[in-house]
């Protein structure tokens, strides 16, 4: 298969809604290194109150992104409700009114979560973010879009393509954030933004395999 149906596809944003819940200690683990460590609290809960609320969104994949990203925009406290309520929010604004999900439109919306994410914070690749994860993920998309790969390859790419950017952050000086005032003292460790995008984004890429391969 090249694509799947978005009627019956929320299953994906469960599936990363439980895979952030799953992680929660690690997240908060890795914030406290060199952040205030609640990184792995908030998005526990805005993940919590999603999956208490799923049945309100149906099966529809655009209905699910659009209410995970209505509770963290506004039910979870800290920096990234806002960063990630948009990264849902985009991604459900660009598959609005499309009946299926396909590598094209994927690395749209992909494409658009990065666009909204920098429109907040002007974030760019080197600044110890969950930017430096998305942005090479959303480049790799775009190549295999031109390369005419397969979806479930394309993903696999991808996927490899967030992680080594994940585990770029750990080199990297915090340039914005509570962590920037560290200066050089936040070299060294992963950023947990970037840590918990990747997250995301596999869990995201596995749930797409997992119905194309259906």
């Amino acid at each position: 298969m090249s694509s799947i149906a978005t009627a019956n596809s929320g299953g994906i944003v469960v599936k990363a809604a439980q895979c952030i819940r799953d992680n929660k200690e690690y997240l908060s683990t890795i914030d406290g290194l060199i952040g205030d460590g609640d990184h792995g609290i908030n998005m526990d809960k805005g993940a919590g109150i999603y999956l208490s609320r799923q049945s309100e969104a149906g099966e529809g994949l655009q209905e699910n992104l659009k209410l995970l990203s209505r509770v963290l925009m506004n039910e979870i406290g800290g920096s990234m409700g806002p960063l990630y309520g948009t990264f849902f929010g985009r991604l459900a604004r660009t598959v609005k009114g499309k009946e299926a999900l396909d590598l094209p439109l994927f690395s749209d919306m992909m494409a658009a979560a990065l666009d909204g994410i920098q429109s907040l914070g002007g974030a760019k690749v080197g600044d110890k973010t969950l930017v430096d994860t998305l942005t090479p993920a959303v480049e790799s998309l775009k190549k295999s879009v031109e390369a005419g790969d397969d979806f479930s390859e394309a993903l696999n790419k991808m996927e490899e393509a967030a992680e080594a950017g994940k585990e770029s952050t750990k080199d990297l000086v915090a340039k914005l954030g509570r962590a920037s005032r560290l200066g050089e003292r936040s070299r060294g460790v992963l950023d947990a933004g970037a840590t918990s995008c990747c997250l995301i984004i596999k869990a995201l890429s596995q749930g797409i395999k997992e119905l194309l391969q259906a």
